[in-house]
């Protein structure tokens, strides 16, 4: 099973959403809530530099994106094989 965590902030919906595809494939992940951790923002920011919203996915260490990413991953049938890794 792969490493997947998300970085996530309080009330943001794209949040809930990615959350969900993972709960629905029952995947294990760490969640970085960065909604008062600045030093969280901070690290998320520094492993993806082009990162300014939550969510942001990192499978095995690797930036997949935001809700919207993984979502197009999962249509284009690339997650299920990510995740497995």
């Amino acid at each position: 099973m792969a490493k997947v965590e998300i970085y996530t902030q309080w009330g943001c919906p794209y949040c809930v959403r990615a959350k969900a595809l993972l709960d629905a494939k029952h995947v294990s992940y760490t969640e970085y809530d960065t909604t008062m951790d600045h030093k969280k923002r901070a690290e998320m920011v520094a492993r993806k530099p082009d990162a300014r919203t939550v969510p942001q996915v990192f499978v095995n260490d690797v930036a997949l994106g935001g809700s919207d990413d993984i979502h197009a991953l999962d249509r284009a049938g690339k997650l299920d094989a990510l995740l497995a890794a």
